[in-house]
Order: C-alpha cells, then structure tokens, then sequence
C-alpha cells in the first residue's frame, strides 16, 4: 500500500557561518547559513526530508509558513501526490487565500519548495533510488505531467517539453555511465569569499589548485579597487587558462555595473553574476548587450521568484548562463520548466549552490538535466561550496572537482539529527554559545 502522510514537523535550524565569514559577499556582510528543515511522516514508517535554505533571521518566518500548509499534505497518500504530481503543486500553490501571500514568490514559495523536496524525496525513497535515478528512470510522458505549464506556453507548451525529452532519449544510457563514471563538473566558490583576508584566498587557492580545481568564482561589489586587487591576485594564482567568474550579488544599479565590470575586464571573467536587481529583467538585458563585447556573460537566477521569471528573462536575452536554485523555485516540478526552458533558448544551465544543502539537493537535478534534456556539457558547471556537508546523512562526493552521482535513496535532504538538535534554534547547545540575533 502506499504510504499516506499523516504529520509534518518543521524545525528552525541555523549555523553561526558569521563568526569566521563564511558566505559573506557584498550585500550579505553576515550570513549565518540556515535551513527550515522539515520531515515527512508516514503511517508506514518511511520518511521524507526536505528543506529550504535561508540566511539566519527570518528562517522563522518560513516555518511559520510551512507549519500554515501542512494541512495541505497530512492525509494525502504518496500514489495519491504522484499520480497527479501537477495538480498537487498547484493545490500548495494555488490556494484561495495563502496565494495572496505570492503568488509562487517569497516566504511563500521558499515553504512550497521545503514541503515539495521533502515529497519528492519521500517518492524516491519509496522507490528505492537517488532522485536523479528516479528522474532519468521516467519516461517523458511522466516526466512532463509533473510540471504545471500555467503561464509558459508561450514559451514551451507540454507537447513542446515532450518533444524535447523524447528527443534527448537517443544516448541517454551512455550518458548515465559517463556520470557515474566522471561526475558532472564543479566550480568552487570556497576561496573568495568578500570577508577573506589575502593570506586566505592565497592558501584557499593553493589548496584547491593542488585539488584539481580549475574553474573559481570570485565575489565583488563593494569596492571597486579592492576587485581589481582580489581579482588579478585570484588570477595570477590561478593562471590564464582556468576560469574565473565573477558575483555581485545584487549590488549596482545598471550603469554602475557596466562601468564596474568593464574596468574588471582585464581578468578576463567569464561571467558576472548578480550585477543588480534579480527582478530587473530589462536591467540585465542592458547588461547583457553591453558586455557582450568584452567576452563577458550575465549569470543570474538563485534569487529569481518563478518559471516565468526565468521565461521573461530567456525571452529578453537577459542571461548568458541560467542559475537554478533548488530551494528558491518550487522543487523539482518548477525546476524541470526551467531546464526544458533553457534547453529551448540554447542557455547553459550552471546551477546556484552552497549553502545548508543546496549542494547536495542541486547536483541531482544537473544530472538529470545532462543525462535526460541538455546531452550537453558546453560551458555548464555546477557551484560547490564546501561548507556544512557533515551535519547531513548522505553529503556529497566530489571528485577531482565533478560532482560524483549519488547512490543511496532519496534527495540527499536528511541531516544528522545530532545536528539539527544542537543547531535547532534558539535553543539549541550551538545557540547558547553564541548571542542571539
């Protein structure tokens, strides 16, 4: 019988990430990494983990809006959510009150994806596999009637969708070996954190050179002579033949970015991620047009509300790189959109991670994206931050800087319980060490 979901708990879990500076970039001086971390329980035993990532204060804000939906969940059997997986999502998101709230953005929509990843994780334990298998293992028809089209069929149409992944069949084994033997290739933004002294970035970069790392991000915006510094020593310690890429984080206003990344130019970045308003469509695609000559991208999306965002964004020419985030948008469902949608408009997809868990939740859905819709790893990476990885159950494999496949059941969402009670907040042991905020 399939299991039905008879209680939802959610827990307040932080990490003092600030105390040594960890995450820090131009608009996020403080960061203490955060998750509201929620459990699904059945009245067959079987679990599902799910969570969203946040940056310390507020985190309750987002449990209280998961503890608002959970009467959503409680009574509905696994079959029940997955043989109309699109129409459960827009249960959670479509709500006659609660979408006032959004719609599909927010607080909100953060809880939305907590609950759907704790689901999806729940479906692939139940089927005894890593949800990237359980993903690769369906067929396009299925595949497709877990995504709510609603607002991007003058973009992609499900036919359209089913088109593609029909097509992205031939090879689809060979590719699965190849992941399972290499990994999907990572990019590490541990060495340059805005925070870090000199001598850090020199050893951080040293260390992760002997690792194997090629490709390096670099956060910039709050000084313009401070980046031109950081970035050429990042450069000279990396050579001319690794890649850089550079992050904002939001911080200019349009023309000021022009000017900032033009004079940054000369460390030849690959990209510029965030250079303003993750809402300014049109900013970006001004952005977009002017470096364009400099050789130099726009990244954007980890902050990015929806699917339609993202299809606004693809319809301006607005990005030359697409970040997914697995906690931002609606889970899997509205990630999957998003991945066909790119794959349409011909736009890499080089996924945001990091944080409390987004490593291990993203590195499944850029394995399905390779193996199942892109068949392509043509200026695509996926972000690694080594940060956190212990406090969960089953963490991630990296290997000469590619992420290796996960093998053990589920969506690699489920922490240490050790950790989430020592870091629950406020009350937990690692709370008591340090002030509340």
């Amino acid at each position: 019988m399939s299991p039905k979901i008879v209680r939802v708990s959610v827990r307040d879990v932080r990490f003092p990430t600030s105390l040594e500076q960890h995450g820090s970039d131009a608009m996020h001086t403080d960061p203490d990494y955060s998750a509201a971390y929620v459990v699904l329980e059945t009245d067959g035993g079987l679990r599902g983990f799910g969570l969203t990532f946040t940056l310390g204060k507020g985190t309750e804000i987002v449990v209280c809006a998961v503890q608002a939906m959970t009467g959503l969940v409680v009574g509905k059997s696994l079959e029940e959510i997955v043989r109309d997986f699109r129409g459960f999502y827009r249960l959670l998101t479509s709500d006659g009150q609660m979408r006032w709230l959004g719609p599909e953005k927010g607080v909100i929509h953060l809880a939305t994806a907590a609950l759907l990843n704790a689901v999806w994780d729940l479906w692939a334990r139940m089927e005894g596999k890593p949800l990237w298998k359980l993903l690769v293992d369906m067929s396009p028809e299925r595949l497709v009637s877990c995504i709510d089209f609603r607002y991007i069929t003058d973009v992609l149409t499900e036919e359209e969708a089913l088109e593609l992944l029909v097509k992205a069949q031939e090879g689809k084994r060979q590719r699965e070996e190849e992941m399972l033997r290499e990994g999907y290739p990572a990019y590490t933004t541990s060495c340059a954190w805005l925070g870090y002294s000199d001598q850090q970035l020199k050893q951080l970069c040293t260390d992760a050179l002997k690792g194997g790392w090629t490709k390096f991000k670099v956060k910039v915006g709050a000084d313009l002579d401070d980046d031109v510094r950081r970035c050429r020593l990042i450069r000279q310690m990396i050579g001319p033949d690794n890649t850089l890429m550079i992050d904002a984080n939001q911080r200019w206003d349009v023309s000021e970015a022009i000017s900032w990344v033009s004079n940054l130019a000369e460390v030849k970045p690959l990209w510029i991620e965030e250079p303003t308003s993750p809402d300014d469509i049109l900013g970006h695609a001004a952005i977009s047009k002017a470096l364009a000559p400099l050789g130099i991208g726009v990244a954007t999306g980890e902050q990015c509300h929806n699917r339609v965002m993202f299809k606004q964004f693809l319809q301006a020419g607005a990005l030359q790189f697409v970040q997914i985030d697995s906690c931002r948008l609606g889970s899997v469902n509205e990630n999957l959109a998003v991945l066909l949608m790119a794959h349409k408009f011909r736009v890499p997809v080089c996924p945001h991670a990091g944080g409390v868990g987004l490593c291990e939740l993203v590195q499944h859905l850029i394995l399905f994206d390779y193996i199942c819709v892109s068949a392509s790893l043509s200026n695509r990476m996926c972000e690694y931050v080594d940060h956190l990885h212990e406090h969960f159950v089953c963490p991630v494999v990296i290997h000469n800087a590619r992420y290796m496949p996960p093998k053990i059941p589920g969506y690699s969402c489920e922490m240490l319980e050790s950790s989430v009670k020592k870091h629950q907040y406020p009350d937990g042991d690692a709370w008591k060490l340090y002030p509340k905020k």
